[in-house]
């Protein structure tokens, strides 16, 4: 039996993993008992901040983080392909039918038992053949917080995290916006099905996003606005510090002038076809639902106060009369110093059978977290099984991966996302950017599955080929 401790990305694809090698679990959710500031569904594995997975493509490091989850069978890729919205070269889900399928899987999965109610102290670990898996998330609860802070020896870390708002799709004026991906991208769904440039619909030859063109002086008045809105107010705000991955507008325009036309509101690749020519500055919006009725405003999280929100962002060209579906808004969110306190497996180092998973145990972004869910999930199975945990190759992303967040500096450690730097060169590199890429990814894909055929076994078959 295996007892994980938080029903998100990392904790639901901890529990699948587990069960697919036939070992039970105990999977424990606090919603809706403890509701959180920020969720607003009982559903396992709800997403709060943006709908995209990022990148697709194995020319990322995302992408092929992906790829080596779904050879290892992830449940979280699995409903995020079903579940995907157009968003050019990214994965982008409809986040309410994304939570129901993760939710719909594990309530139909006959050896994970979904328990609700808060867990408020970290369970015994003292055995481990009955391994736990901690995977609470960002907002942990203080009363598990506190407990943990005490059981690592070391002084938990937080940073604050903002959410992009959302509107309505029919109050957005199209007679001012145009669809475009940055340089024509399509994702590879859109090339494998023959849609695109040469496709039969209008919209997937556009592009996957909407975008509000801004010219200089728009985008003059617009950054002032933003300089002079009032935020809300945060407790404990001057000790703890942004994220530098997710900063709000608001901290991007006290940068300078131009943060933000080289941040989320930069125009490369984009054609504004009602001039011919580039804007200069842009607003994203992509699709947030299947049903095309809500879009999201890429990279703009926001502190500021909802009425501060609505006046500013109705500055923008075809937002003047939008209408939210939601506000931005802030959280806290909580992880531990990985570097000092976590294996190679997420296991703690002073306690084998406890392991830390998700945004708590010291990665960032969507992908990152279920991934070490994955891995905790595999290795927590193994211990159950009277195995070993193995970790994966450092070949690999989700290798680097790991061996990053147990490795690196525990001086001043941020949640990382994962990137190509972590995995290490080939003796004998390609020349060119995207040629040594496409070798790394070809190298992980062909380790992994190596790693796979020494011992992986899931219900009598490798589990790279476990779909």
């Amino acid at each position: 039996m295996i007892r994980i401790v938080g029903g998100g990305l990392a904790g639901t694809e901890a529990a699948w993993q587990a069960a697919r090698r036939g070992v039970p679990v105990a999977l424990h959710e606090m919603r809706p008992v403890r509701p959180t500031a920020v969720h607003r569904t009982d559903r396992l594995a709800e997403l709060v901040c943006s709908n995209s997975f990022r990148g697709d493509r194995l020319e990322n490091a995302v992408g092929l983080l992906k790829a080596e989850m779904r050879q290892l069978g992830s449940l979280v890729m699995r409903v995020a392909d079903a579940t995907r919205v157009p968003a050019g070269g990214a994965l982008a889900v409809d986040r309410e039918r994304f939570a129901a399928g993760i939710t719909e899987a594990l309530e139909a999965e006959p050896l994970v038992t979904i328990h609700r109610g808060e867990v408020t102290g970290v369970p015994a670990a003292e055995d481990v053949r009955r391994p736990v898996i901690v995977a609470t998330g960002p907002l942990t609860s203080e009363a598990l917080a506190d407990e943990l802070t005490a059981l690592v020896g070391h002084e938990r870390l937080y940073f604050f995290d903002a959410i992009s708002p959302i509107v309505h799709a029919d109050s957005i004026d199209a007679g001012v916006v145009f669809r475009a991906s940055r340089h024509g991208r399509q994702t590879a769904a859109d090339e494998a099905a023959g849609r695109g440039a040469d496709g039969a619909a209008a919209d997937a030859a556009a592009g996957d996003y909407l975008n509000c063109p801004l010219d200089a002086g728009q985008y003059a008045r617009f950054h002032e606005a933003l300089r002079g809105a009032e935020r809300a107010q945060l407790h404990d705000f001057d000790r703890t510090p942004f994220f530098e991955g997710c900063l709000p507008i608001e901290v991007m325009a006290h940068r300078g002038v131009d943060t933000l036309r080289f941040g989320p509101m930069k125009p490369v690749g984009l054609t504004d076809p009602a001039t011919g020519r580039r804007p200069y500055a842009v607003v994203q919006l992509r699709q947030d639902n299947l049903a095309a009725d809500h879009f999201s405003l890429v990279g703009f999280q926001t502190q500021l106060k909802w009425g501060e929100q609505a006046r500013v962002l109705r500055m923008v060209p075809g937002l003047e009369r939008a209408e939210f579906v939601r506000f931005g808004m802030i959280h806290r969110n909580t992880y531990i110093n990985a570097p000092a306190v976590l294996r190679e497996t997420w296991q703690m180092r002073t306690r084998p059978a406890l392991f830390v998973a998700g945004q708590l145990s010291g990665v960032e972004g969507y992908v990152e977290s279920a991934a070490s869910g994955l891995m905790a999930g595999i290795g927590a199975a193994a211990l159950a099984r009277g195995e070993t945990p193995r970790a994966l190759p450092r070949t690999t992303a989700l290798g680097a991966l790991a061996h990053y967040v147990s490795h690196a500096s525990p001086t001043h450690y941020q949640p990382t996302n994962i990137a190509f730097g972590l995995i290490p060169s080939e003796a004998r590199p390609p020349r060119g950017r995207a040629a040594r890429r496409e070798a790394l990814a070809r190298r992980a894909l062909s380790d992994l599955e190596a790693w796979c055929s020494t011992g992986e076994i899931v219900d009598g078959e490798p589990a790279a080929r476990v779909s």
